[in-house]
C-alpha cells in the first residue's frame, strides 16, 4: 500500500495540555509519525511525498475566517506584551451567540474548544502538510489506486469547521471526503478512534451525500463528552445518516468487533462510492489515553472487517499515542486490511 507523509508534520511540537487542571506533556508528538512511517516502511509499504495542493481543499471545508485565525495566530499571539510562546486560549464563548472580536486572545477562545490544540512557530506549516497528505492519499485513489493510507499528524477528527480541538486543527477526513465527492455520489466515513470524531460529524451532520459511522468510547465519561451519543442520528437532509456506537469504558476486541459489524452493515446499506477510514489506534489496550482494551490481533480483525467492503479506501491517521506496540498496531491493522481486500 502506497503511504503518504509530508516530512513537514514533524515541525508541530506542543507543549502540553491540561489534564484535570494540570499541566501534562502532550502525548501527540513528532516521534508518534516517526514511529509509525518506520514501521510501515519496514514491512515493506511504499512511502510517497505529498505535492502540495493550496488553500482549495482546506476552503472546501473550513471558514475563510478559521483559516485566517490559524495561519496567522502566532504571530499576532507573540505581539502581545507577555504572550506565551504558543497560542492556548483563556476564555470561551461557551456556546453563545456574539460578535467576533478582533482581539486575538477573543479569537483564540472562539476557534479552540480546549487546551490542547496549542499554536507554535512550526504549527501552521505541519498543519497544512497534514492536509496536503490527505489530499494526496485521496488523489491516489482517484487515480486508480484500491487504497492509500495518509499518515496525516497533527490529526483532524475533532477539528470543526471552524473551531480546533483534541490535537486537531484540521479536519482531514473530511477533507478527503470532500475530495472523493469530485468523483463520487456518496462517500462514508467510518470512525474507529478511540474518541468520537465530533469534529467530522459535525461538518456533515445535515448531510445525506457523506456517511457518518463511530465506534469509540462513551462520551458519557470521556472526550469529547457533549458529542458521540447514540440518539445523535444527523438533522435535516442528514438525519439518519450519522450512526454514533458508543462502547464502556474498557471495552476490548469481542465488544468493539459488535458494534463495528453494526456501522458496517450501515454501511453496506448506504452503498457508498468510496470509504474513508479514521484510523485511530489509540483504542489500544496499553495506549497512554486508555479508554478501551483493543488489542494489538484486534486491531488486525478490525481492519480485515473493514477491508472486506471492498470500496475504494482512504485510511487516514487520527489517534495513537507512543507505546512499545505503536507501529506493530499499525502494521497490524494494514495487513489486516489489505486481507480482507483479498
Amino acid at each position: 500500500m502506497q503511504i503518504v507523509f509530508a516530512e513537514a508534520q514533524l515541525g508541530h511540537h506542543p507543549s502540553g495540555f491540561l489534564v484535570r487542571g494540570q499541566r501534562q506533556p502532550c502525548p501527540e508528538i513528532p516521534a508518534r509519525a516517526t514511529v509509525l512511517k518506520e514501521a510501515a516502511e519496514r514491512h515493506g509499504h511504499r512511502l510517497v511525498r505529498p505535492k502540495s495542493y493550496g488553500a482549495g481543499p482546506r476552503a472546501a471545508v473550513h471558514t475563510p475566517r478559521y483559516l485566517r485565525f490559524l495561519e496567522t495566530a502566532h504571530e499576532r499571539w507573540q505581539a502581545l506584551p507577555g504572550a506565551s510562546p504558543e497560542v492556548i486560549p483563556n476564555v470561551h464563548p461557551n456556546g453563545l451567540k456574539g460578535g467576533y472580536p478582533e482581539s486575538i486572545v477573543g479569537q483564540a477562545g472562539h476557534h479552540m474548544a480546549d487546551t490542547a490544540c496549542p499554536i507554535a512557530a512550526g504549527s501552521w506549516p505541519a498543519i497544512v502538510a497534514s492536509a496536503d497528505t490527505a489530499v494526496h492519499a485521496a488523489r491516489l485513489v482517484q487515480g486508480g489506486a484500491s487504497a492509500a493510507y495518509a499518515l496525516c499528524r497533527p490529526p483532524g477528527h475533532h477539528a470543526f469547521a471552524d473551531m480546533a480541538g483534541g490535537f486537531c486543527y484540521l479536519n482531514n477526513c473530511a477533507i478527503v471526503a470532500t475530495e472523493l465527492r469530485r468523483h463520487a455520489s456518496r462517500v462514508a466515513i467510518l470512525d474507529v478512534d478511540l474518541h468520537h470524531g465530533n469534529g467530522t460529524q459535525g461538518i456533515f451532520y445535515a448531510r445525506a451525500d457523506v456517511q457518518t459511522v463511530s465506534v469509540h468510547a462513551d462520551p458519557a465519561n470521556f472526550y469529547p463528552f457533549f458529542w458521540g451519543h447514540a440518539a445523535e442520528r444527523g438533522e435535516g437532509a442528514g438525519e439518519g445518516y450519522n450512526l454514533n456506537l458508543p462502547l464502556p469504558l474498557g471495552s476490548g476486541d469481542a465488544p468493539f468487533l459488535a458494534a463495528l459489524e453494526q456501522g458496517l452493515a450501515e454501511i453496506r446499506a448506504y452503498a457508498p462510492d468510496a470509504l474513508v477510514v479514521a484510523l485511530g489506534l489509540d483504542a489500544f489496550e496499553g495506549d497512554p489515553l486508555a479508554g478501551l482494551k483493543v488489542t494489538t490481533p484486534g486491531f488486525e480483525a478490525i481492519c480485515r472487517r473493514i477491508g472486506g467492503l471492498k470500496l475504494p479506501t482512504v485510511l487516514v491517521q487520527e489517534g495513537g499515542y507512543p507505546s512499545p506496540e505503536l507501529g506493530r498496531n499499525l502494521v497490524a491493522s494494514l495487513k489486516g486490511f489489505e486481507e480482507g481486500r483479498g
